[in-house]
């Protein structure tokens, strides 16, 4: 995801939530805001995509997966501030259900790490609370 600090208006990005085998696709952040806590992989739409063609693109720039997105599973804003007040970062974030075609996980773009990881797995993962709120509304996490 290009990040874009101080900006004039929010970014419009997308996830994707891909289980394949009782395993949820994550991924380490290497950048601010994120930096590495463990989130769904996605990122910031281009000018002309639509929201599920920049949820195919964005997931396969981070992870090498090639996956069909799907139905809106999951909205919500990441916005922060500086010790000054000033907006470093507004997200409004989509988030789609997806299904997995091809690929191993490999960590590229801004992600440190790419991994399927299993429901007890991700107890022992610095996962992020907004991704932990959507793994449990969707019944993947308890």
């Amino acid at each position: 995801m290009t990040h874009q600090c101080y900006p004039e208006v929010p970014r419009v990005a997308v996830g994707a939530v891909v289980i394949h085998q009782n395993k949820v696709l994550l991924v380490q952040r290497g950048k601010a805001p994120a930096k590495g806590e463990w989130a769904i992989p996605g990122g910031s739409v281009e000018l002309g995509e639509t929201l599920q063609q920049a949820a195919e693109r964005e997931i396969f720039e981070e992870t090498g997966v090639r996956i069909q997105a799907g139905e809106l599973v999951y909205t919500f804003e990441s916005i922060h501030q500086d010790p000054d007040g000033r907006i470093i970062f507004h997200y409004v974030i989509l988030d789609y259900a997806a299904r997995y075609i091809s690929g191993t996980p490999v960590p590229n773009d801004d992600v440190l790490a790419a991994q399927w990881v299993s429901p007890l797995d991700a107890n022992r993962l610095a996962i992020n609370t907004t991704t932990l709120g959507l793994l449990k509304k969707i019944g993947f996490l308890s």
